[in-house]
């Protein structure tokens, strides 16, 4: 009796690579699903964490002082986001805040979480306290034609996904960004007043193209409610 003949060794490991292959792929998806859970889990976490700051102190936190220092960037002298001048107002977008609100500052990505707040919610001046009917200005949408919402979000926040397109490290490197790089997830990372929220896709070809950001927010109804039920409103 022989062993093996090459032929058959060959055909062997020809076998054994594909039911290999074949089972990197679920493996690689199951991996993928699980950041993704996770991180959707850390922005619920994170949303409650803000209207907890809110309902402890009547205002949400501004975006942090850098990609470096998780302190809220709030001048004590005008109780407003810190204004870097040049006749843009307050400071309003930047990355979380994460030692103030005393949560995690990237999601399963490694990637720092993005943050954006309307101004007016974020005063800190007593006499200027956000109320019943003060509205949010941010925009959530599904796309160029539809709107989620109708301009009435106080703050969100946003992970860069897994190709991290645009996004900063948690050690403050900044990750890759396509040359020509267009559609939806240039908008999530650079408008401060508008954000979409889509279907994951890898197809660059799809409209408002590939996609795979994960964006949480504070609704007005969410906020008021539970300032309401702790008598914090009106």
């Amino acid at each position: 009796m022989g062993g093996f003949s090459l032929i058959e060794l060959a055909v062997v490991t020809v076998i054994i690579t594909l039911l290999l292959g074949s089972l990197m792929i679920p493996i690689a998806t199951q991996i993928d699903n699980r950041r993704y859970s996770e991180t959707e889990k850390q922005l619920a976490h994170i949303r409650e964490a803000l209207i907890g700051f809110a309902l402890a102190k009547r205002y949400l936190p501004c975006p942090a002082k850098s990609k470096t220092d998780g302190h809220e960037d709030r001048d004590p002298a005008t109780n407003m986001c810190t204004d870097p001048g040049g006749g843009g107002g307050p400071t309003r977008a930047g990355f979380l805040p994460w030692v103030t609100l005393g949560v995690t500052r990237h999601d399963a990505w490694n990637n720092l979480f993005r943050y954006s707040v309307t101004p007016s919610f974020a005063n800190s001046d007593p006499n200027s306290y956000f109320a019943l009917d003060t509205n949010g200005d941010i925009q959530i949408k599904a796309s160029s034609t539809v709107n989620l919402t109708n301009n009435e979000i106080p703050a969100f926040v946003l992970s860069h996904g897994k190709n991290g397109f645009g996004a900063t490290s948690s050690i403050g490197t900044t990750r890759y960004t396509p040359g020509a790089w267009t559609g939806d997830e240039q908008v999530n990372a650079t408008d401060v007043d508008e954000v979409y929220v889509r279907v994951r896709t890898e197809n660059t070809a799809a409209t408002g193209g590939e996609y795979d950001d994960v964006v949480g927010w504070v609704s007005l109804n969410q906020l008021f409610a539970r300032m309401v039920s702790a008598g914090r409103l009106p």
